[in-house]
């Protein structure tokens, strides 16, 4: 003997009856991904002020690797002439900085860590035109 087979539910929840069509069923709205903020208190010194580190997790990095944009080199250049800020450049570094936190942030989480300690900063050249900022540092958790 074959189970029977189930039976088609109307949108309100109650049974077809026979012979009846189904109604047809309201498509889903598709559901926004949530951007889930990672709570990680950094630090340049070996503490948290004011808190107590529980465990080490070792240490944890982000990098990145950035080139220069031909016309702000340009710009740059002439700029040198004259002297002064070189903004573009000091927008390609902060952006680049950020970018190695994130990183750095996210390694910190996934290994569990709510905070990271003795945050450093290094940079090297990788290529010509392009260079590496890479950022450290300690993973642990606080109370």
């Amino acid at each position: 003997m074959q189970p029977p087979l189930p039976q088609p539910i109307a949108q309100q929840g109650q049974p077809v009856q026979p012979g009846q069509p189904a109604q047809p069923v309201q498509p889903v709205q598709p559901v926004q991904p949530v951007q889930q903020t990672i709570q990680i208190a950094l630090s340049n010194i070996e503490t948290i002020p004011g808190r107590t580190i529980q465990q080490s997790l070792g240490v944890v990095s982000g990098s990145t690797v950035r080139a220069k944009h031909i016309g702000k080199d340009i710009l740059a250049g002439f700029k040198n002439l004259v002297g002064g800020e070189l903004k573009g450049y000091t927008e390609l570094l902060t952006e680049a900085r950020n970018q190695a936190l994130e990183r750095l942030v996210a390694d910190a989480a996934a290994r569990g860590a709510n905070a990271v300690v003795n945050v450093r900063f290094a940079t090297s050249a990788v290529a010509g035109g392009a260079a590496e900022l890479f950022a450290y540092g300690t993973a642990v958790i606080v109370v």
